[in-house]
């Protein structure tokens, strides 16, 4: 088979629907890549034109531009669009279209879950939007502190919206993080072991598990706001055992390692670029590494210091300081060694590197003003001034967009398989970056002069007027260069000629395909020995367009790729991908319906989302079912490997232990705020305790060992040949009765609308049923599965899987009526 022919084979096989319909099935990981940046490039528009609305309102004292209704929603969601709807998808759309390619391999390892989150994403974004079209917008600030945004304050529909749509937007993030996070740890080009990883994919990781640990304590904050708003539930009233300084734990324990979520995938993009723009290596890859995951951990620890005015004890505010304080020193390093980089190599000054210039001007000057406020007497001064916002602009604008400018420049001739014909680029930047200090520089002066952040207008008296109206020149300034960019971006993919594949001798894998990248990335499968292949090998490219890789020959119409050992490397299974399918549309648009429901209090509708979403995620996982067992397949090079079906710790069962990942650190956020609430929050202790039942506790905990016990009789009977049927059976048993110990939890708390204490064990009993039942109905599609000839000796991975959820369950359930039989016995 020649290299066109082999083309021709991989593309019928891998390749979307054609035409506008392909949008809507497409499960390749090049489209989808692609449609999330396209999508979070139209959202940076909406976030602009809010921006340059704002400028406007303030370039001159007692503007009518905007009252102060539509002005709250005007930067409410300028916050929102840019954090939520920009910044973290652009990352997971970059992360979604080249992950892939650096690494080797042909797509991401969930390529049905991409398309679920892609859609999740669009159409909570398109909900956030149609609230700011009607003029119901969120209106209390991006981050909702409470009792401000609570029923009593915001008794409108704007806040639900928040709510609601962010939640929704979440599980694209999550599910993104999942998919990267298992994408690089398995799913890699053989022999790439971990110290072989190209760079980014290291940032890449660290950021994905970043947000499976940083996005649930914002989740569980929208939920307790939602619930209190609609419900009566008082999470955050303080007459009534609840405190709103809990809000801004949950919210904080997400915002600041947002902030490190954004800026580390932007550091990935420089330490990517910068070396080829200097034509050397990257200097200090294992100090970097080590500086990045330094930096992750750390970030968790600061969210205090953005609560230095809340009345937190002395001891804290000195703790949180010198943290906060700490963290520049793995971003030193960082900065250091790519200054080292440049210093050891040529630099020339292509537009990328020009945006990374921009970027190591604008990221300093922001590092240091958040030592400054990272000093508790300066923050105090300082704190909900518009020296915070234009300190906030200048880490997350220079940290984040100049970058991505930069790798947007880098990897465009990869996008297109063009050359830049039209020189907008080197103008746009200089309008952006002049426009972008002019404009935040003043705001930092004025901030200094006292001029509170988020007001809608002010007096000529306050003397701030010359420096407002020079901030907002400054900001039409910087919107034009964006507008070139943009241009310049469009006209390049349209109009430009047919470029060199790898125009500027760059190392790394992405650049050892065709360009743009055909639906399948690699005729066959590299075998990596360093760190950078491309140099090693200029022959690469043929080798592998020739089938001289690894799964080199088409076969049966599949669409086939490998899975590594994660530290070495090794070749380990087999995985065969499904097809192009409309069922992710359909389940995203079906949970679409679940939060609609929720947001228009249309609550007989929420059951039968549950249900729909439910059977469909039934036969999403049915439909990997297979009837015969699968022998080891050859892959080429002389090696044969087994097939994932055939493993007990297949994709599913990575993908199921990093997404309970996420829901443990959801829990552990919901026992930490039950803990805040009884140990901080004033009135306390409740009216009415829980009147503990001790047949329901021995009960529930009997179910927990149980279902573990029977999960793991299932696995044994099932390796030996014979009918899991009892194990099933008593793994059943045990999830109804742990849901029984739970429903009688929620049956028996004192009255939650009364005092957060009951409210509290409501949702603690709400979360151990929820589990408890889905871990039973797993159970059940095992059994389904058994019926039906899907599973053997060899076929075994549903029990693994199974079994995984069955713990979670009983481990989190047994905490659940432990902590809540406990807490009655206080009195």
């Amino acid at each position: 088979m020649n290299a066109l022919e082999r083309h021709r084979r991989l593309s019928a096989i891998w390749a979307s629907e054609p035409g506008f319909r392909g949008w809507f099935s497409t499960v390749n990981h090049n489209d989808l890549g692609r449609m999330f940046l396209v999508t979070a490039f139209f959202f940076f528009l909406v976030g602009g034109l809010l921006a340059m609305l704002i400028r406007a309102q303030l370039a001159t004292p007692h503007s009518a531009f905007a009252g102060p209704e539509i002005y709250n929603q005007i930067f409410t969601m300028h916050g929102v669009v840019m954090m939520f709807l920009f910044a973290i998808p652009t990352f997971e759309g970059l992360a979604i279209y080249l992950l892939p390619k650096i690494l080797g391999t042909r797509d991401l390892a969930f390529p049905r879950l991409t398309a679920y989150g892609y859609w999740c994403y669009a159409f909570g974004g398109t909900m956030l939007l149609v609230s700011m079209l009607f003029g119901i917008a969120p209106d209390s600030g991006w981050f909702m502190y409470p009792p401000l945004s609570d029923a009593i304050h915001s008794p409108g529909i704007n806040t639900d919206f928040w709510l609601i749509g962010i939640t929704f937007v979440e599980i694209s993030a999550i599910a993104a993080a999942v998919e990267i996070t298992v994408s690089i740890l398995k799913y890699r080009a053989p022999g790439m072991s971990l110290d072989k990883m190209p760079i980014f994919g290291w940032y890449a990781l660290i950021t994905a598990l970043m947000i499976l640990t940083g996005f649930p304590p914002l989740i569980l904050g929208s939920v307790l706001l939602e619930v209190e708003r609609a419900f009566g539930l008082p999470f955050f009233q303080a007459d009534m055992g609840g405190d709103s300084l809990l809000w801004q734990h949950l919210f904080w324990l997400f915002g600041h390692p947002e902030v490190y979520i954004i800026f580390l995938p932007a550091a990935g993009v420089i330490s990517t670029v910068l070396p080829v723009m200097c034509r050397t290596t990257l200097l200090g890859y294992g100090w970097i590494v080590a500086a990045a995951v330094a930096l992750a951990f750390l970030s968790f620890g600061l969210w205090v210091h953005h609560m230095f005015t809340t009345g937190i004890p002395h001891m804290g505010l000195a703790f949180f300081s010198a943290a906060s304080t700490l963290v520049a020193v793995p971003t030193g390093v960082q900065i250091f060694a790519w200054i080292g980089t440049m210093w050891r190599g040529r630099p020339e000054l292509h537009l990328p590197m020009l945006h990374i210039l921009g970027f190591f001007v604008t990221f300093v000057i922001g590092g240091l003003t958040g030592v400054m406020v990272a000093v508790v007497p300066f923050d105090w001064q300082a704190h909900d001034t518009a020296f915070i916002t234009a300190h906030l602009h200048y880490v997350l604008f220079g940290g984040f967009v100049f970058p991505i400018f930069a790798g947007i420049y880098y990897w465009l001739p990869h996008f297109t398989g063009r050359r830049r014909f039209f020189r907008l680029g080197e103008i746009a930047f200089a309008l952006v970056f002049v426009g972008f200090h002019v404009t935040f520089l003043a705001m930092h002066w004025v901030g200094l002069l006292g001029q509170r952040r988020r007001i809608s207008t002010y007096t000529p008296e306050d003397g701030w007027t010359a420096i407002n109206l020079i901030s907002s020149v400054g900001s039409f300034i910087l919107a034009f260069g964006i507008a070139m960019i943009l241009l310049d971006v469009l006209l390049h993919a349209l109009s430009a000629g047919r470029g060199r594949r790898n125009p500027w001798k760059a190392p790394s894998l992405e650049w050892a395909m065709m360009t743009p990248a055909p639906a399948y990335n690699f005729a066959s499968l590299p075998h990596v020995t360093s760190r950078a292949p491309l140099e090693n090998d200029p022959g690469l490219p043929l080798h592998l367009a020739t089938g001289g890789g690894y799964l080199g020959t088409p076969r049966d119409g599949r669409r086939e790729t490998l899975t590594v050992d994660i530290a070495s490397g090794r070749p380990e299974m087999l995985v065969v991908y499904p097809a192009n399918t409309r069922l992710p549309i359909v389940m995203a648009a079906i949970t679409g319906l679940f939060f609609l429901s929720l947001l228009l209090k249309f609550y007989w509708t929420v059951p039968l989302a549950l249900v729909g979403v439910a059977a469909l995620a039934w036969r999403w996982v049915w439909g990997l079912g297979m009837q015969e067992d699968p022998v080891p397949q050859p892959i080429g090079c002389g090696l044969e490997v087994p097939h994932a079906a055939a493993v007990e710790r297949g994709p599913g069962w990575w993908g199921s232990a990093f997404l309970l990942t996420a829901n443990a650190t959801f829990f552990g956020s919901l026992l930490f705020g039950f803990a805040f609430l009884w140990t901080v929050a004033p009135g306390w202790p409740p009216p009415e305790w829980l009147t503990p039942s001790w047949g329901a506790l021995i009960l529930g905990l009997v179910g927990v060992a149980a279902g573990s016990l029977g999960m793991r009789l299932a696995m044994r009977q099932n390796r030996r040949g014979a009918a899991p049927s009892m194990g099933l059976a008593l793994a059943l048993a045990g999830t109804l009765a742990l849901a029984y110990g739970c429903a009688s939890l929620m049956l028996r708390a004192p009255a939650p609308t009364e005092h957060a204490y009951g409210a509290t064990l409501l949702v603690l009993g709400g979360y151990g049923l929820f589990h408890a039942a889905l871990a039973a109905l797993m159970v059940v599609f095992t059994a389904a599965q058994v019926r039906r000839g899907f599973t053997s000796r060899t076929r075994r991975s549903v029990f693994s899987i199974t079994c995984l959820w069955t713990d979670y369950a009983g481990f989190t359930g047994s905490i659940v009526l432990l902590a809540a039989h406990l807490s009655g016995l206080s009195p």
